[in-house]
């Protein structure tokens, strides 16, 4: 058995010369400002915190605006009605964002404020990752009983890493970038 020349162009040792294209990758696109992710976040959370506080505060006022009477008058007709346009919006937002997430990578806050989820090569991030990946495990660490405020707090101060993310973008392999 003979060992090729090492100054052959053939040699079976040697590394991968094939220059290989590195896409649309982190390299070029700009992170999203810390400040922006946190008021994409905000925006998303409002949007379901603002209706569901704006329910809460008049569901008592209508349930009790027929002095709380038993008879099953307007009050409980209003008080359903209440609940029902609030479960359409809910559900409707959450169809909503999906779609955006699915086609672009966004929620509404982050399309009002010009940002997307992308994988960390670039590419862009299925639906499923951002629910199963990115958010489902997070959320399940969140849950547990006595420990799990640590990771609720710990996933968003990861953001103050060199990289800028959070510990629901190093589980799915994301990055939140600037939108073009």
């Amino acid at each position: 058995m003979s060992t090729p020349n090492p100054s052959s162009s053939a040699n079976p040792y040697a590394a991968p010369t094939a220059r290989i294209d590195p896409g649309i990758g982190v390299e070029s696109q700009e992170l999203a400002e810390r400040v922006t992710r946190l008021g994409a976040a905000i925006i998303d959370g409002a949007s379901y915190a603002v209706p569901a506080i704006v329910v809460a505060v008049l569901a008592p006022a209508f349930a009790f605006s027929q002095g709380g009477s038993d008879e099953g008058g307007p009050s409980e007709f209003l008080l359903g009605g209440i609940g029902l346009v609030f479960l359409v919006y809910v559900v409707g937002l959450i169809v909503l964002n999906c779609i955006w997430l699915h086609r672009y990578g966004q929620t509404l806050g982050k399309r009002l404020l010009k940002v997307r989820i992308v994988r960390s090569n670039g590419d862009r991030c299925s639906l499923l990752r951002v629910i199963f990946a990115r958010g489902l495990p997070v959320g399940l660490l969140g849950a547990i009983p006595l420990v799990g405020w640590l990771f609720s707090l710990g996933d968003p101060l990861m953001i103050f890493r060199e990289d800028r993310r959070c510990l629901h973008d190093l589980i799915a392999d994301t990055i939140v970038v600037k939108a073009a």
